[in-house]
C-alpha cells in the first residue's frame, strides 16, 4: 500500500504551496484515483511522493520510503508526462535499455510490447509516436519490471474511449492480482467509474477522501442531456415551467444544439417537448460533474476525444461508460482486453537477476549504442582531424607529434579530445535531459556503479577514438605526402601515454561535470575550461621557485629500491611522471580530482535524508 503523510511542496517568496499538507492512503488490491481540476496539485503530489521534487512530508511504499528501497523501479512503476527517452531511440531500444537498468531479461520488452499493442511499432523512434502511442509505451515502461505499485499521471490522455477502457481494465487486473494502483485524472466521471476510492484535491489541499460510490453521490450530480434543433426554445420553456412550478431546475446551453438540464428528469423534459411540438434528437440521463466544462478542440494526431457534449450510454450505476465501437489504432489485443483484461497482463517475473556489477555496464552500453550521437561525433572528429592534419602538413612548422594528433598550437585541444569530452558530457547529460531512470531514486540515480560504468565506457570510447584519429591521420599523410611524415617518433611510448591520458581525461571531465552540473553543455564547458583556464594557472604555479624538476627520476628510483625493475618498468613510471608534469596533464588531474570530490559530495548529501 501507499501512505502519503504531510506532502507539502516548497514555495518561493509569498506564493502559496502547490501542495499543502496532503495525506492519504492507497491500499493494495484497490484502484485509487487522485482527482482535481487542472492546477489542483495532482502532478506535484505525485512528484513529491516519488522524491522527484523538493518538499516536506514522506511517502511509504509497503512500509518503506523510496530512498530506502534497494531497487525502486522494481517496487514502483511510474508514468509521468511523456516517456522520457531520446527521440531517436527506438521503442524496443528504450525498453531494452530499461531492462538492463532494472535487471530483468531482455525478452520482457517483447512481452510488454505485446500487451500494450505496440509490436508493429517496435522499430519506430520515440519522436515519431503520437500522444496515444506514447501513453501506451509509458504503460509498458511502468509494467516492465513487474512492480507491486503503479503510479500514473493522467494515463488516458490521448487515448480513445475504447483504449481508455482497455487501460483501466489493465489497471483493474493489476489491482486484482494484489497490486496497488494510484492514478491522477481531471475527469471526475472517469474516477467515479473506474476507481474504488477517490481522493479529491482543490488548490493543493485535500478536500475529500471517499469511496467511489460516496464520491459519485456527494460530488457528482445527475443531469439530462438533450439534443434538439430548437434547443434555445426548449431551454426557455423548461426554465419558464420550472419557475412557475417553483422547482430548482438549471438549464445550461452548450455548443451546437445541446442542452444540459440539472434538477429534472427525462420524463419531465420529454413531456415538455411533446406538449409544445418540439423535435428531440437525443434524451438521456447522465452523471455530470459540478457543472459544464469548456469544450477543448480535439487533437489532430490523437483523433477526436469524447467530451461532456457527446452523449454516451450509461451503465447500471448511472455513470457514463463510453462508446463500444472500435477506435482508431485499436488492436485485437485491445478488444480482448476490454472483456478480459487479466488475459492481457504480462506474465509475472518468476526469477529476477541477482545483483550484478555488470548491470550498470549493460545499461550504459545499450544507452550509448541506441542512438547515433556517438557515431556522428566520431565521424565528425575523424573527418576534421584528417583535414586539419593535411592542412598543418602543407603549411609546415608543426612538430610531428602535433601533426599526427591534428593539434595546432592555436587550438586549446585537438578534435579527438574535444570529441571524447563531448561524448562523456552527453553520457551523463542525457540522463537529466531524458530521465529514463526517473523512478529509480530521484531524477538520476547517483550510484557509484552507474558512474563507474559511464567512466569505463567513456574511457574505452575515447581510446578507440584516439587510436582511429592517429591511424587515419597517418594514412592520409602517407597518401598525400608519402613516407616523409609517417615515421614513428623515438619517444613514442611517452607520447602514446600523453595522448591516451589527454583523451581519457577529457572524457572523464565531461562525465563528471555533466553529473555535477546536470547539463551536457556544462560538461563540455568544463572540458574546454581545462586548457583555457586551468592550464595557465598550473603553468604559473610550475614556474614558481619551489617547483622541482622530475629529471633523473628513474635513477633516483633505482637508488631508492636498490633493484632493477623487471621488463624496464622504470621507463613506464618515468613516462607517467612526465605526463603528469606537463601542464595539460596536471590540469586534467586537478580538474578530475575536484569534479570527482564534488560528485561524491553530492552523492553522499542526497543519500542522507
Amino acid at each position: 500500500m501507499i501512505q502519503a503523510i504531510g506532502l507539502t511542496s516548497t514555495t518561493r517568496k509569498a506564493r502559496p504551496p502547490a501542495v499543502d499538507d496532503v495525506s492519504f492512503e492507497a491500499h493494495a488490491g484497490r484502484v485509487t484515483a487522485l482527482v482535481g481540476a487542472p492546477g489542483a496539485g495532482k502532478t506535484t503530489a505525485l512528484r513529491l511522493m516519488l522524491e522527484l521534487q523538493q518538499g516536506r512530508g514522506i511517502t511509504y511504499f509497503r512500509g518503506r520510503p523510496l530512498h530506502r528501497i534497494a531497487h525502486p523501479s522494481r517496487e514502483v512503476g511510474v508514468l509521468l508526462g511523456e516517456v522520457p527517452g531520446h527521440p531517436a531511440r527506438t521503442v524496443r531500444g528504450q525498453l531494452s535499455m530499461l531492462c538492463a537498468a532494472t535487471g530483468v531479461p531482455v525478452r520482457r520488452a517483447d512481452e510488454v510490447l505485446e500487451v500494450v499493442g505496440l509490436v508493429s511499432f517496435r522499430d519506430e523512434g520515440l519522436g515519431t509516436l503520437s500522444r496515444g502511442m506514447d501513453r501506451r509505451l509509458g504503460l509498458a515502461c511502468a509494467l516492465l519490471s513487474d512492480p507491486h505499485t503503479l503510479v500514473l499521471d493522467d494515463p488516458t490522455d490521448g487515448l480513445s474511449v475504447r483504449e481508455g477502457r482497455w487501460l483501466h481494465g489493465i489497471l483493474r487486473a493489476h489491482a486484482t492480482r494484489g497490486g496497488t494502483v494510484l492514478f491522477a485524472t481531471d475527469d471526475a466521471k472517469e474516477a467515479a467509474r473506474t476507481a474504488d476510492r477517490v481522493v479529491t484535491l482543490d488548490q493543493g489541499r485535500l478536500v475529500a477522501d471517499q469511496e467511489a460510490s460516496e464520491f459519485a453521490r456527494t460530488r457528482l450530480r445527475p443531469r439530462v442531456a438533450v439534443r434538439s434543433p430548437h434547443a434555445a426554445r426548449l431551454g426557455s420553456l423548461l426554465t419558464k415551467e420550472a419557475r412557475t412550478a417553483q422547482r430548482s431546475v438549471e438549464v445550461v446551453r452548450e455548443e451546437g444544439n445541446r442542452l444540459s438540464v440539472y434538477g429534472s428528469t427525462c420524463a419531465d423534459v420529454g413531456e415538455t417537448a411533446f406538449r409544445h411540438g418540439i423535435l428531440v434528437h437525443q434524451l438521456a440521463d447522465e452523471t455530470g460533474d459540478m457543472g459544464p466544462v469548456p469544450i477543448e478542440p480535439p487533437s489532430a494526431e490523437a483523433g477526436p476525444r469524447p467530451t461532456d457534449s457527446e452523449p454516451q450510454p450509461t451503465d447500471a450505476e448511472g455513470l457514463s461508460t463510453g462508446a463500444e465501437g472500435p477506435a482508431d489504432g485499436a488492436s485485437p489485443a485491445d478488444a480482448a482486453a476490454v472483456d478480459d483484461p487479466s488475459a492481457a497482463l504480462p506474465p509475472p517475473i518468476a526469477v529476477r537477476q541477482t545483483r550484478s556489477p555488470l548491470r550498470p555496464l549493460r545499461y550504459e552500453l545499450r544507452r550509448a549504442g541506441g542512438v547515433g550521437t556517438g557515431y556522428f561525433t566520431a565521424a565528425a572528429v575523424l573527418v576534421s582531424s584528417v583535414l586539419l592534419s593535411v592542412f598543418l602538413a602543407r603549411i609546415g612548422h608543426t612538430p610531428q607529434p602535433r601533426l599526427l594528433a591534428a593539434w595546432p598550437r592555436e587550438l586549446p585541444l585537438p578534435p579527438a579530445a574535444l570529441g571524447a569530452g563531448l561524448l562523456g558530457a552527453v553520457s551523463f547529460g542525457e540522463e537529466f535531459r531524458h530521465p529514463a531512470l526517473a523512478a529509480d531514486r530521484g531524477t538520476v540515480p547517483r550510484r557509484l556503479g552507474l558512474l563507474a560504468a559511464k567512466l569505463l565506457v567513456a574511457s574505452v570510447t575515447a581510446l578507440m577514438l584516439a587510436f582511429l584519429t592517429v591511424g587515419c591521420d597517418l594514412e592520409m599523410l602517407y597518401l598525400v605526402y608519402g613516407r616523409e611524415l609517417t615515421g614513428v617518433p623515438s619517444d613514442w611510448l611517452s607520447l602514446s601515454a600523453s595522448w591516451s591520458g589527454l583523451v581519457v581525461g577529457c572524457a572523464w571531465a565531461g562525465v563528471l561535470a555533466a553529473g555535477v552540473f546536470r547539463s551536457t553543455a556544462a560538461g563540455l564547458a568544463a572540458v574546454l575550461a581545462v586548457p583555457v583556464v586551468v592550464v595557465p594557472l598550473v603553468q604559473k604555479a610550475l614556474k614558481g621557485p619551489s617547483v622541482r624538476s622530475a629529471a633523473g627520476f628513474p635513477e633516483r628510483l633505482r637508488e631508492l629500491v636498490l633493484m632493477q625493475w623487471p621488463f624496464g618498468g622504470e621507463r613506464y613510471l618515468a613516462a607517467a611522471v612526465r605526463v603528469l608534469a606537463q601542464p595539460v596533464g596536471g590540469a586534467l588531474l586537478l580538474s578530475l580530482t575536484a569534479l570527482l570530490c564534488t560528485y561524491l559530495l553530492t552523492t553522499l548529501r542526497s543519500r542522507v535524508r
